[in-house]
């Protein structure tokens, strides 16, 4: 199991190192956008799904080859959810002791809700939790929650945070055609936002695969709409800028494709041997070719 990835280029934290703790696509969201596709392993149970120490020896590892001046920030960001890691404390103080770089935390906020997952995370230096809905209908059409989760908890949560949180919280907005992207949608967000007060607020849309194929890019006036009326910084684009990996081969392509897909042209840019990793990655089982707004990705099979 690698627990660390990348680093990669990120359109809103520069270049992050990932750190993830939790099994591939173990989640308590369904979300119709999702770049790994549906969730079919669902849970709200928290668990130590690998030790601290191991990731934290995987990480200190990468670090003494690669020094702090090759990253920007060192991201927990899972393909699952990281706040399903119940000694998530314990990888975020172990995480700043081995460097000085800011520590962010990648979540769809569901589980703020509880004390004792606000208590684990006050030592981020960054959240960025997901808000896409405004009310109970949309959620469920959304974000599709697990088991007992409701909006009003999952809000209310993310206020609790605001509360009690020394960080800065950067708020991430998926917007989707048809769905959450009309002048109405947008107002009601905003009056939800507004209450949360983040330092900022990202409008993202779905540039890479999602989980429905029906899941669309909102027009560019709706886009403009949200970001004036939400005061938002846009991601309409793919990130640019170059991998660093440990090991540049076939299985370092592969751990990056179960955090979120590939463009072809992204890999012949990035990797040696790339046309010998292409071929490949078209033979190996566990990937599939997908193609989406006329550009061809790899992405990692998502089981059931």
């Amino acid at each position: 199991m690698s627990f660390v990835y990348g680093i990669v280029p990120s359109r809103r934290l520069g270049r992050s190192l990932g750190v993830s703790p939790i099994p591939f696509k173990l989640c308590n969201y369904s979300c119709i956008y999702c770049q790994l596709g549906r969730t079919y392993n669902m849970t709200n149970e928290r668990k130590t799904f690998f030790p601290p120490e191991d990731i934290l020896e995987e990480l200190k590892n990468f670090i003494r080859i690669y020094d702090n001046r090759n990253f920007d920030v060192v991201t927990i960001v899972s393909e699952g959810e990281p706040l399903l890691y119940t000694p998530l404390a314990v990888l975020i103080e172990g995480i700043k002791k081995i460097t000085s770089k800011n520590v962010v935390l990648i979540t769809n906020g569901s589980l703020f809700y509880e004390k004792g997952v606000r208590k684990a995370v006050e030592k981020c230096d960054i959240i960025m939790p997901t808000l896409d809905a405004w009310n109970e209908k949309s959620f469920k059409i959304i974000n599709r929650p697990y088991g007992k989760i409701s909006y009003e908890m999952m809000y209310n949560g993310l206020l609790k945070l605001r509360e009690e949180f020394r960080g800065q919280i950067w708020l991430e907005v998926m917007l989707i055609k048809g769905v959450n992207d009309s002048v109405e949608s947008i107002k009601k967000l905003k009056e939800k936002i507004e209450k949360i007060q983040p330092e900022k607020v990202y409008v993202n849309v779905p540039i890479r695969p999602p989980a429905e194929d029906w899941v669309k890019i909102p027009d560019k006036e709706n886009i403009e709409y949200a970001k004036k009326e939400l005061n938002a910084y846009t991601i309409e684009k793919q990130a640019v800028g170059s991998f660093l990996t440990i090991n540049n081969d076939y299985n370092s392509v592969v751990d990056i494709l179960k955090r979120h897909p590939l463009r072809i042209n992204e890999i012949k840019n990035n990797f040696k041997k790339s046309n010998e990793i292409i071929a490949k990655l078209f033979k190996d089982p566990k990937i599939e070719k997908y193609v989406y707004n006329e550009t061809v990705y790899f992405r990692y099979k998502n089981w059931r």
